[in-house]
């Protein structure tokens, strides 16, 4: 996969370096203590948000989506299977809107944006038709791909729920966080990372929740249009 994201030198952005400062200090991660972001200390796509959610594919889809192959530390609480427990936790009430993974910065600051991690659970499958800017795929429940953000639905029967007969319905989102600037670049190129990333997090998340048969998701992402 190519990189797609045009990448404006810092000087030459309207924002300027205090507030962009103030930005990476205040949310990088969960916006927890004790997150980082050194480029010293950069971590490859593989290795964020606790380094057991993203693939050697997905590393390479957050490349497109950012244009860097280098990123930032982030709080130990930033992972799946922090997600995981607070899923299980808050099962079987659905959630009103959707609480971090984790959100994911370049090393070295040239990216203008994050990519924000969610979770959420809703009282049932997902009804009614997406909106036009989202193309549907064949994952899970269902899955949909925007330029800018990607979300996958998956059913999960688990032991790790206090009624391990009655499936939780699990949404994975992924999104560009922040700055709402239009997304530049190719849109399927665009729409497939973004799929892929967010596929990875689910799969993820099926695994640690120990959902039966991994929540029907497939091994690897589905890119085609259902």
């Amino acid at each position: 996969m190519r990189t797609v994201i045009s990448r404006r030198s810092v000087r030459g952005r309207l924002l300027s370096g205090a507030v962009v400062g103030l930005l990476y200090l205040g949310t990088t991660g969960c916006g927890g203590d004790g997150d980082e972001e050194a480029a010293d200390n950069a971590l490859a796509g593989t290795q964020v948000c606790g380094g057991d959610a993203v693939s050697a594919q997905a590393s390479k889809a957050l490349k497109v989506i950012t244009g860097s192959s280098r990123f930032g530390t982030t709080a130990d609480t930033s992972t799946v299977a922090h997600a995981a427990t607070g899923l299980a936790e808050a099962f079987p009430v659905a959630t009103n809107g959707r609480d971090d993974v984790c959100r994911i910065y370049t090393a070295d600051g040239t990216s203008d944006f994050a990519i924000r991690v969610t979770w959420g659970l809703n009282d049932g499958p997902p009804t009614g038709t997406p909106a036009p800017n989202f193309t549907v795929l064949k994952m899970g429940e269902r899955a949909v791909a925007a330029v800018d953000k990607a979300r996958v639905y998956f059913a999960c029967r688990s032991d790790r729920f206090s009624n391990s007969t009655t499936e939780a319905h699990v949404v994975i989102g992924v999104e560009r966080w922040m700055f709402p600037t239009e997304p530049e670049g190719d849109t399927k190129a665009l729409k497939d990372a973004y799929a892929t990333v967010a596929h990875s997090f689910s799969l993820a998340m099926a695994k640690e929740l120990r959902c039966e048969k991994n929540g029907g998701l497939p091994a690897k992402p589905v890119l085609d249009p259902a």
